[in-house]
C-alpha cells in the first residue's frame, strides 16, 4: 500500500509592528548656506520679514515683495516676489521686460490712479496673459473698474489702502482678493482694522525702514511685507569711493 507523503509547511510568521515614530529624529537646523563667489554679495531682505505668516496665491507662500522695477536689483535680492509698481502710467512692454528678467513671481501695477477707467482693465487682462502673478490697482480706483478686473481675470487683484476710512466690506464685494496698505505712519492701525473684521483676507503691507517697524507692522497683523532696497546709485556710491582711493571691492 503505497503511502502519501506528509509536507510539512513551515509557520507564517507575521512581523511584528515596529512603532518608528519614536526613532525618526529630523534634523532641528538648516544646513549650511550655499553662496557663490560674487552672488554673495547680492541684497537680503530684512531677516524680520521671515516672521510673517505669508501669503498663499496658487500654492506658492510668499512673505517678502521687493518693490522695485530695477531689473539689476531684481536679479540680486532674495525677497519671495516682486512688486513692480511706478509712478507712470503702467505700459506692457515694462512689465514683459520685468517678466522675463526675475526669476520670482511678479505683481505687475496696473493703474488705478493716474490711469483710469477700461485702459486699467485691458492692462490687468494683458498682463495674466504675460505671466504675471498678480495684479496691483492703487487705492483711487472705482468700485466699478475693480468689479471688472476681477470678473475679467483669473489671477489675484491686490488694492492698496491708503486711508483709514476706507470701505473694506465694499472693497472685497467688488474684487478685492489681497489688500495692500501703503498708508505710512497709519499702516499698523488700518492693518488692525481690517484684520478685526477680517482675519482671514489676506494683506500686505509697508514695513518702514527698520527691523522694529517691520515687526510692529506683522505684529498688527500683516501677512507679508513689501521691501524698499536701496537704489542701484546709493549702493554703487560707497564703491565708487573706494575705487577711487584704490582700494578692492568690499
Amino acid at each position: 500500500m503505497a503511502h502519501k507523503r506528509i509536507r510539512h509547511r513551515s509557520p507564517i510568521i507575521i512581523p511584528e509592528f515596529v512603532d518608528m515614530s519614536e526613532q525618526v529624529r529630523l534634523p532641528g537646523k538648516l544646513p549650511s548656506p550655499v553662496d557663490g563667489t560674487l552672488r554673495q554679495y547680492a541684497l537680503r531682505v530684512p531677516e524680520a520679514i521671515d516672521e510673517c505668516s505669508g501669503i498663499i496665491v496658487f500654492g506658492r507662500k510668499i512673505k517678502s515683495l521687493v518693490f522695485s522695477t530695477d531689473l539689476a536689483i531684481i536679479k540680486n535680492i532674495n525677497a519671495d516676489a516682486v512688486f513692480a509698481v511706478y509712478p507712470f502710467t503702467p505700459q506692457p512692454i515694462i512689465a514683459e521686460s520685468l517678466l522675463m528678467a526675475a526669476d520670482i513671481p511678479v505683481f505687475v501695477g496696473v493703474g488705478g490712479g493716474l490711469t483710469q477707467g477700461r485702459r486699467v482693465v485691458n492692462l490687468a487682462m494683458f498682463a495674466e496673459m504675460q505671466g504675471a502673478l498678480g495684479v496691483v490697482v492703487n487705492s483711487p480706483t472705482s468700485g466699478l473698474v475693480l468689479n471688472r478686473i476681477s470678473r475679467a481675470i483669473d489671477i489675484p487683484v491686490v488694492v492698496t489702502v491708503t486711508e483709514k476710512d476706507t470701505d473694506f466690506r465694499r472693497r472685497l464685494d467688488d474684487g478685492t482678493a489681497i489688500f495692500n496698505v501703503a498708508a505710512a505712519a497709519d499702516t499698523p492701525d488700518i492693518i488692525k482694522a481690517i484684520k478685526d473684521k477680517y482675519p482671514d483676507v489676506p494683506v500686505i503691507a509697508t514695513g518702514g525702514p527698520t527691523e522694529e517697524s517691520i515687526r510692529e507692522t506683522i505684529l498688527a497683523g500683516a501677512n507679508a511685507i513689501t521691501y524698499t532696497p536701496p537704489s542701484s546709485a546709493e549702493l554703487f556710491k560707497d564703491t565708487m569711493a573706494r575705487y577711487r582711493k584704490g582700494l578692492p571691492h568690499e
